[in-house]
């Protein structure tokens, strides 16, 4: 299975869990490759909006770059809704981070195990 493919049914997964709870979520098609900001991932019910950006990983870290974050933050304040990174480790639930809590490299930023374990939010927390 390519890198693509695998986020892309990462992405489907998580569109489900929310649909599951009754938020509604929608995956964008294109994320990341439009010449506009675009969350891979909005959800939201009639109190909240999300932008999600999101990552699955095999390894115990990942990156996600500068413009990444920089344009998740321009769309969710152009469109009103509150900026998430959702990860999911293999054999681990998803969980978010608040883009406050990401660890910037230098020249990236990086989401680690540890740092889901102390600061990250389940679907059923994110949600409350």
């Amino acid at each position: 299975m390519s890198v693509k493919s695998k986020g892309i049914n990462a992405e489907r997964e998580l569109i489900h869990k929310f649909w599951s709870v009754g938020w509604a979520a929608i995956r964008v098609a294109g994320s990341g490759s439009s010449k506009y900001p675009s969350p891979d991932i909005l959800a939201g019910n009639n109190l909240r909006k999300l932008a999600i950006e999101c990552k699955a990983s095999g390894s115990d870290i990942r990156y996600l770059t500068k413009k990444e974050i920089d344009e998740l933050k321009e769309f969710s304040q152009l469109f009103g809704a509150e900026s998430w990174i959702a990860v999911r480790f293999d054999r681990m639930e998803w969980h978010f981070v608040n883009l406050e809590d990401l660890k910037f490299t230098g020249a990236n930023y990086a989401v680690t195990k540890e740092l889901i374990k102390n600061k990250g939010l389940l679907l059923e927390e994110i949600i409350k």
